[in-house]
This record gives C-alpha cells, sequence and structure tokens, in this order.
C-alpha cells in the first residue's frame, strides 16, 4: 500500500508540474492520476466507497466556493452584463446546441435540454485563473467574461432544483417553472436574511474566540445544516452547499472564508477529480474514441460561435469577442458535477455510457482551451489575427477592490488615519481580525473587512499588488502580528512604501529592521507633543521647535538611543 501511494504521489507530482507550465488547470492532473491509477490502467486503486465518499464532499466543497462567488451587491453592479450578456450566451448556446443533440441521439427532450444547459457553462475556475494569467480581468473583456461566469454560477440554482424533473419524461411546463422560479427567489432573499440577522451574529460570536479551528469548524457546519436541510426538503444536497457559500458571501467575513477555506476546498476537490478519473471506463472511452472526438470539436465550434455572435450584437469589439468566445468556449466543473451528481443520486436522464462520454468531452475541451489560447497568441502577434489591437482598461466601477492606501488594523489609529484619507478623498481599504472593529466601522461608513492582515492571500483579495499600492499603514498593537503583517507585505509587493506604530523605541526599532519606511514608536511621539506644548508656553518659537523635533526624529530616532 505504502509504494502504492508513492507512485501516486509522484505520478500527481510531475502531472501537476507538466500541466502548470501549460496553463492547463491543475486539477486536471488529479482527475489524470486517477485514470492512470485507477484499475483500468496501472490497478493500483480500485474506487472504493472511501473515494467515493471523498469525492462527495470535493462537491460540497466546489458547490460552496461557487455560492460564495454570488454576492448580491456585486450581481446588482453588474446586472446588465450579467442579465443581459450571460442569459444571451447560455439561450444561444441551447439553441445552436439542442437540434443537434435531439436529432444525433435518443434523449427525451427534457433530457436533451438538461445537456444542452450543463453544455452551455464553461469552467469558471480555468477561466479566471485563464485571465489572471493574461492581465485581463481589468479589461473590458475581463469584466464581461466574468459577467457571463456569475450568470452560469447563478443558474445553478434553478438546475440543481430542475434534475428530477430533468430526468422525467413527462412534466407540467408551467407548474415547474413557477415553483423553481419562486424557490430561486426565496433561496435569494432568504440569502440576505438570514446572512445579515443570524449568520453575522454567529460569525461574530466566534470571531471572538480567536481560534482557527472554531471559525473552520463553523464553516463546515454551515455546509452541513444547509445541505441537510434542502435534502430533508426534497432538494439536491448540492444545492445546500452553494446556497452555505451565498449566505457567507453576504457576510463581512467573505474575504477571511475564502481564504481559510481554500486549501481545504482544493484537497477534497482534488479526491473528486480522482474519483471520477478512477471511475473513467477506458475500454468504453477507447470504442467510442470518434464520438467524442466529434464531440468535443463540435461543442467548441458551437460554442465559440454562439458567444462570438451574442457578443457582437451586444456591440463587443471584434477583438474582445473572438478572445472572450474562445476562453468560454469549453466545458466546466458544473457539467461534471451535474453528470456526477445525476449518477450518484440514481437519476437516469440519459443513458450512463452518454454520461460517461459527455464526462470525457467535456474534460478534454477543458485541456484544448490552453492550446487554443496559444495558437491565438502565437496568430496575433506574428499580425495575422488583430494585429495591434488590445482591450482598454475599465472606466466604470471594478470589481474587485483598488485602494491607494490599505490599513492593517482598525483600532483607534487606524481608524484616524482612515477619516484623514476620506477627508482628502484617497481610496483606502483597511483590514482587521477583530469583528468587533470592522462592525462598528462599517456601521460608521468606514470601508473595513474582517480579514487576518499577515496572510498574503488576504492581502492580494483587498488589492494589495505592485505598483498599484501607494502606501501600507500597519496600525496594529500586537508586535508580534504587526511584524508578521510587515513580512507578508514585503512578500506581496516588496517595494511598497510601509508606515506603521510602535508601542516603544524597542518595536519600532524591530519594524524598521523588517522593511517599514517609518515606525513612529507612541511613547516618544507622545512625549514630543507635550512638549512642544510645553516649549511654546515658554516662548520658544515654532522654528525651534521644529527644528529640535527633527533633529530628534532623524536617523530613527538616534539621538535618543545614544542618550538612552
Amino acid at each position: 500500500m505504502s509504494l502504492s501511494i508513492l507512485i501516486f504521489f509522484a505520478i500527481a507530482l510531475v502531472l501537476v508540474f507538466a500541466l502548470r507550465l501549460a496553463r492547463i488547470g491543475t486539477l486536471l492532473a488529479f482527475l489524470l492520476a486517477g485514470i492512470l491509477t485507477g484499475p483500468y490502467v496501472l490497478g493500483l486503486f480500485e474506487l472504493t466507497e472511501i473515494w467515493k465518499f471523498l469525492g462527495q464532499i470535493g462537491i460540497m466543497f466546489l458547490w460552496f466556493t461557487l455560492g460564495l462567488e454570488i454576492n448580491i451587491k456585486r450581481l446588482w453592479q453588474m446586472k446588465h452584463n450579467i442579465f443581459g450578456l450571460g442569459a444571451a450566451q447560455v439561450l444561444m448556446v441551447v439553441v445552436m446546441l439542442f437540434p443537434i443533440l435531439f436529432g444525433v441521439t435518443t434523449w427525451s427532450i427534457m433530457g436533451t435540454i438538461m445537456v444542452s444547459l450543463i453544455l452551455a457553462m464553461s469552467s469558471t475556475s480555468t477561466d479566471l485563473q485563464i485571465l489572471a494569467d493574461r492581465n485581463e480581468l481589468q479589461t473590458d473583456m475581463g469584466r464581461q467574461t466574468f459577467s457571463i461566469l456569475l450568470f452560469q454560477n447563478l443558474l445553478a440554482i434553478p438546475l440543481l432544483a430542475m434534475l428530477p424533473v430533468f430526468a422525467g419524461k413527462s412534466f407540467d411546463l408551467g407548474a415547474t417553472v413557477i415553483d423553481v422560479s419562486v424557490m430561486s427567489i426565496g433561496l435569494i432573499l432568504g440569502v440576505v436574511i438570514v446572512g445579515r440577522f443570524l449568520l453575522n451574529p454567529l460569525m461574530k460570536a466566534v470571531t471572538r474566540l480567536k481560534s482557527k479551528e472554531a471559525f473552520l469548524l463553523t464553516i463546515m457546519l454551515n455546509i452541513i445544516v444547509w445541505s441537510v436541510v434542502l435534502d430533508m426538503l426534497g432538494l439536491p444536497a448540492e444545492l445546500g452547499a452553494f446556497l452555505a457559500g451565498m449566505l457567507l458571501s453576504e457576510t463581512i467575513y467573505r474575504h477571511q472564508v475564502q481564504v481559510e477555506i481554500s486549501p481545504y476546498a482544493t484537497m477534497f476537490l482534488a479526491f473528486f477529480f480522482i474519483a471520477l478519473g478512477m471511475g473513467f471506463n477506458l475500454n468504453m472511452l477507447g470504442d467510442n474514441w470518434l464520438v467524442i472526438t466529434l464531440g468535443l470539436v463540435a461543442l467548441v465550434v458551437i460554442k465559440f460561435a454562439a458567444i462570438y455572435v451574442v457578443a457582437r450584437v451586444r456591440h463587443v469589439k471584434p477583438h474582445d469577442s473572438f478572445l472572450m468566445a474562445l476562453i468560454l468556449a469549453q466545458g466546466g466543473e458544473f457539467g461534471l458535477l451535474m453528470l456526477h451528481t445525476m449518477k450518484s443520486s440514481g437519476i437516469e436522464a440519459i443513458p450512463s455510457v452518454h454520461a460517461e462520454i459527455l464526462t470525457a468531452i467535456i474534460v478534454l475541451s477543458l485541456m484544448t482551451t490552453p492550446i487554443l489560447l496559444a495558437i491565438y497568441d502565437r496568430l496575433q502577434k506574428s499580425g495575422k489575427l488583430f494585429p495591434g489591437m488590445h482591450s482598454k482598461k475599465l472606466n466604470t466601477v471594478e470589481i474587485q477592490i483598488k485602494p491607494e492606501v490599505i490599513i492593517c488594523g482598525f483600532g483607534r489609529v487606524g481608524q484616524i488615519i482612515a477619516k484623514m484619507l476620506e477627508s482628502e478623498k484617497i481610496p483606502y481599504v483597511a483590514i482587521d481580525l477583530n469583528a468587533d472593529s470592522v462592525v462598528m466601522g462599517r456601521e460608521r461608513g468606514f470601508n473595513v473587512f474582517y480579514g487576518d492582515t499577515s496572510n498574503t492571500q488576504i492581502l492580494r483579495e483587498m488589492g494589495l499588488a505592485p505598483r498599484r499600492v501607494r502606501a501600507v499603514v500597519v496600525a496594529l498593537d500586537n508586535a508580534a502580528v504587526a511584524k508578521r503583517t510587515v513580512r507578508a507585505i514585503r512578500e506581496v509587493t516588496p517595494r511598497v512604501k510601509i508606515f506603521a506604530r510602535a508601542r516603544n523605541m524597542e518595536e519600532s526599532k524591530i519594524l524598521v529592521r523588517e522593511g517599514v519606511m517609518e515606525a513612529f514608536p507612541e511613547t516618544v511621539e507622545s512625549s514630543f507633543m507635550l512638549g512642544q506644548e510645553v516649549l511654546e508656553n515658554v516662548g520658544v518659537s515654532q522654528g525651534k521647535i521644529t527644528k529640535l523635533l527633527g533633529n530628534m526624529r532623524n536617523d530613527h530616532y538616534a539621538e535618543l538611543e545614544a542618550n538612552h
């Protein structure tokens, strides 16, 4: 067994390394590892109930992370693109796919509609990674692509709820549409109400414990509770995990939740792809290689054409329309999840063999996207395709936070600095791990979020990036946390100017050694203020006082250190 595990991890490492170099989603490496170590190739592992159970947890985590992206405020800000461009894209793909699928298969009408809808979905994780790698997230094309992905994620609610309907041969269309619409609206309203009045107070109580374990367990419990509740209502448990993510997306803890849960979500999601790979019947797929190849080509071509047409109709520039269509032309995790959920729930909307063929087509489409983009880049650089064309930066409200100053710590010092920045209309964001300070700050209108300032991922989430943020203020009252925060800031962007508070001279020296530009010791500075008032009242001129204080502050209070 130990040798089998060693071989498995060696294979997984090589595949992750190779696919990452090729800019292909690394989760596919685990799927390939599952295929290679599964019963049809090396035979190191069998698809046991344990693997299935781990895969099921992975599915829950993926639905949860998808739900975490559905923020009501974000939806409202981007409503025109989401419900215009996103809805039109899905509808156009379905209209083009439905007659083809219905003509070449023996599926029922509802089964064909379901497959058309899940193939209309693209890979959120893959596409966002592609946009980030290409530095396109903050362009017009990047925002429009993100809007489409958001609509697809939002569409997951009614599609999951309608799974039992898709499996039936007859149904009342009017009643079904009304039921699903009412349920979807009810869930979204429930997210706002429950998130604000129940989950926020619960998370606030948990954060007071200052326990990472309690924070994680609360997130896990949230996923499990909603999965059980929806399962008891006769709805897919996966929808409960999705709802749990939506609930937390409406809280001030969303960024910290995303950071804390990310490693576990990735790990369990890897188990899902491993189990999926082990379950691949390679003999069956080999017998149907021609169907899979034709299906792959048809999917990419049809989705590309549909998305390009929709984008051009909505007056998106040809260059942006082409690139958007190329990025979104693959299948996605949603399709894999829907097919797996049907299989695990015993829902036979389409034959199981056809479900495996569709799974193979979606997986291969994910792998072809980076290849197609590489060809596109080569053609564009050679001047054969859209020469000299580039996406323009957005002039409208950006999706991500873009501060000029980041304040780490939101106690009395952080609040005063925030007020000063607001008075000069300088955009900022503040971060604090004290929920009470965050809640109080937000009630007073400050732009403050809950998060760990010593976590590099949180800092990036809040907008810290090279050549973007002009200054960072470390206003923390804990010297050890301040030191870790400075190191995290330097890891993300080594050249940004950092200003810090310190309780005394010793802490000030430590922070300066860590790379802080100025670290002001509170005891010394308060003494300076008192001394300034005394000197002014005994008749010393303002110029002399300023010069005196300047000399005492030189070289990080070196004169005071010498006298001390």
